[in-house]
């Protein structure tokens, strides 16, 4: 399957809406705490969400006394006059933060202790407010004006994350409240950090670090990102780190049997794992080693037209494979939606499809493109290809944990298995078990045949029902299927868990038609988690017609194995 990716490119923006960008997909983990899910569902324990809120004290005295030695460093009047405004703003929601707990239908606890998840973010906010910076070089008494700035501008980058970071994670727990049937008793806690006021506030800190950071050299813009992304790791991890004494649904690796998590993981390759298209990728393979003998001027047995030649065959084939397919989705589409989900009607459709791949792959054959291409050449192209951000880390993870028993399979209708396995062989990966097609070898070239394994959506059905089988006598076990194109679609079905990444339009458009939902995986576990507090919840089962959509594979390494 040749298919086409894409790449989105945030505006540009100040630093503080820079980091936030480029950190965002961290953040998202948060979702996925059992705090988080459970609050959002409004089952969390009164005495947990007490407990977190009780630390608040202990946050604000750090930004209050941040503030306090960020306006002694800012040398603009109008820089000292809005931090100023900040930090009296956090003495007076310290004063009346009893009150304020009282307005959400609380009251705290007459006495708390100071976690040490909180610790380790206050001591960390409070040394760098006070200069001490790791790795910032020529620390010593601050004399000019740049330097007292520089410092206000730390200090901020440590306090910048954790308001957007709360602003995010309200605004997504809000969105997926149903407002006519609402009975989150922390709806007014969620309102509360979702209010303009609260926005403005985080808008406010984000500004000023912009202006504060106008004049840093780039090794200063760089010790300021450090910093950014230290603070936001440092409040996800007291996120994570409040306790919870109630059963919840993620993640998954930590609420199975307490002899272990049995796993098997099942992920598609091709733009699910990898940043490219497999066959985009042999066909450079192709190129480059025809263009290697035009300019040898020597004949080969098998490369045999010019590297011109082999590159317009090459895009004659995308288009039209391209073209038919759209053709061939928009045939086997019902002409009316269907109100229910309708697998059956989706499994005879997809058989049209099968019989279109099926041919599109004799025509790669029969057009002889990937004759004379050499396993070391198709080897190193796996090696250097470029994989989708945090999978390969998702995976070791996953093999690498003591109390998994897990297993992870590769289903993809690649080619050639042997880009696959090379690409997972680099790194501190074990190996995986690979199921595609073949290219055949005489000695270490190919001959331009195919030994297909993996054609179609039902060929991937039914090795993935296959390796299930093989699994039986292992106990019971949860099944997640990770992919994003219609191949994948039975598969992703028949998966305990179906979790969509990169999702095709064509894996849409079918799914419409035959009545499959598309839900945003986080808003799936706070209704699962809402299901399990009633008794409702039977657990992650297949064929229910519900497919989860992430958008990073940090969401599914939050969900698996938490943060």
């Amino acid at each position: 399957m040749i298919m086409e990716g894409f790449q989105a490119t945030p505006d540009d923006g100040g630093i503080a809406k820079r980091l936030w960008v480029k950190f965002k997909n961290e953040s998202l983990c948060a979702l996925y705490t059992p705090f988080v899910v459970c609050l959002a569902s409004g089952t969390l324990d009164s005495k947990s969400f007490l407990h977190c809120i009780s630390q608040d004290v202990y946050f604000l005295q750090a930004f209050a006394h941040a503030y306090e030695l960020a306006e002694d460093y800012a040398d603009d009047d109008e820089d000292k006059e809005a931090i100023r405004v900040m930090r009296k703003r956090v003495l007076r929601k310290l004063k009346d933060q009893d009150d304020l707990v009282r307005e959400w239908g609380f009251e705290l606890p007459e006495v708390s202790t100071c976690d040490s998840a909180t610790v380790r973010y206050t001591d960390f906010l409070l040394a760098t407010a006070a200069g001490k910076v790791e790795g910032e070089k020529g620390r010593g008494k601050i004399v000019t004006p740049f330097e007292k700035t520089r410092l206000a501008a730390y200090a901020l980058s440590a306090i910048a994350p954790c308001m957007r970071l709360y602003s995010f994670l309200s605004k997504e727990i809000k969105a997926v409240l149903v407002p006519e049937e609402s009975t989150n008793i922390y709806e007014r806690w969620i309102d509360c950090v979702c209010s303009e006021s609260f926005e403005a506030n985080a808008s406010r800190i984000e500004d000023l670090l912009d202006k504060l950071s106008v004049t840093l050299t780039g090794e200063e813009l760089d010790v300021v990102e450090k910093l950014y992304h230290q603070a936001m790791k440092l409040e996800l991890e007291f996120i994570a780190a409040q306790p919870i004494t109630q059963s919840t649904i993620t993640p998954i690796s930590q609420v199975q049997e307490p002899a272990g998590c049995n796993l098997t993981l099942f992920c598609d390759f091709d733009m699910t794992c990898s940043a490219v298209d497999s066959s985009a990728l042999l066909a450079d393979v192709a190129i480059i080693a025809a263009a290697k003998t035009d300019l040898e001027d020597c004949e080969s047995p098998y490369v045999h037209i010019s590297a011109a030649d082999l590159r317009a065959t090459w895009s004659n084939l995308s288009s039209k494979y391209i073209e038919e397919y759209e053709q061939c989705i928009e045939s086997i589409r019902p002409s009316e939606t269907v109100g229910r989900f309708d697998y059956e009607g989706l499994c005879k459709a997809l058989v049209q499809l099968s019989d279109f791949e099926s041919r599109a792959n004799d025509m790669v054959v029969h057009s002889g493109v990937l004759r004379g291409l050499s396993q070391e050449d198709i080897k190193r192209a796996g090696e250097h290809l470029i994989f989708q951000n945090g999978c390969k880390n998702v995976l070791q993870e996953i093999l690498g944990r003591e109390n998994m028993h897990a297993d992870v399979h590769i289903l993809s209708y690649c080619w050639a298995g042997d880009l696959i396995r090379s690409a997972f062989s680099s790194g501190t990966l074990p190996e995986l078990n690979v199921h595609s097609n073949e290219l055949p070898y005489e000695g270490s070239v190919t001959t331009g045949d195919m030994i297909k394994k993996m054609e179609s959506p039902m060929d991937k059905l039914q090795a993935f029902n296959d390796i299930l089988k093989s699994r039986e006598n292992n106990g019971k076990h949860t099944t997640v299927y990770v992919g994003g194109s219609v191949g994948d679609f039975l598969c992703l079905l028949n998966a305990d868990v179906g979790i969509v990444i990169g999702m095709s339009s064509g894996l849409k458009r079918l799914g419409d038609q035959f009545g499959v939902s598309f839900v945003p995986l986080f808003s799936g576990l706070v209704t699962k988690q809402r299901e399990l507090a009633e008794g409702s919840c039977s657990g992650w089962t297949g064929m229910s017609g519900i497919l989860y959509t992430v958008s990073s594979w940090d969401e599914i390494h939050a969900f698996i194995l938490g943060l």
